[in-house]
């Protein structure tokens, strides 16, 4: 495989002492496994954030080999890492995303929601305007993978009720894309699911 495409960074795991093993959604091959030299370096630390979108040069000999990426930073997710909503939103989509999605099957419509929900999340003025963005990413996502054949909901205009469709759809998830699973993954979405609800 030789592939340069743009990614969002999901999940990085380090392997050795500079290097790391990250996930990567790409829109023509899905989730991608990749090896990143130097990865813990000073370079590369602030491109490996989970949500940034990176251009991705990516390679591997065979199928079954784990890939060799090159990452160059295109649109950093970095600022809006120190406030408490957005980083919570930014960890929960991009941690499910990387739990749930088979390597290298392209789901196109997954990458553009996720593109679209991590520009919506660093650029509403609150979680008022992402929230129901998220909700769509997490419907079609159970769609896709075939657990659902609905459309979103449309958005609730009370808050009280937004938030229950937020419940609704984290009992799916957990039910059927997470249940043998780590349980840190849902620990992401109960982060954000209890900063949503001090907004009252």
């Amino acid at each position: 495989m030789e592939l340069r495409t743009p990614a969002i960074v999901c999940a990085v795991r380090q392997h050795g002492e500079t290097a790391a093993i990250v996930r990567l959604l790409t829109e023509p091959q899905g989730m991608v496994a990749a090896y990143v030299a130097g990865a813990r370096g000073r370079v590369l630390r602030p491109v490996l954030l989970p949500g940034n979108l990176v251009q991705a040069d990516i390679r591997s000999r065979s199928d079954v080999q784990l890939a060799f990426a090159r990452l160059e930073l295109l649109e950093s997710r970095g600022a809006w890492l120190t406030e408490p909503l957005p980083a919570a939103a930014l960890a929960w989509v991009t941690a499910l995303a990387a739990a749930t999605l088979p390597e290298r099957q392209a789901y196109p419509s997954l990458f553009q929601a996720l593109s679209a929900l991590a520009v919506a999340i660093c650029q509403a003025p609150s979680a008022r305007g992402w929230l129901p963005g998220l909700i769509a990413f997490e419907t079609l996502l159970l769609r896709e993978l075939g657990y659902g054949g609905s459309a979103p909901p449309p958005p609730a205009a009370d808050w009280t009720e937004t938030l229950a469709q937020v419940d609704r759809l984290g009992q799916h998830l957990e039910r059927y894309l997470l249940a043998d699973r780590r349980a840190d993954v849902m620990g992401a979405r109960a982060l954000l699911r209890e900063r949503l609800g001090r907004m009252g």
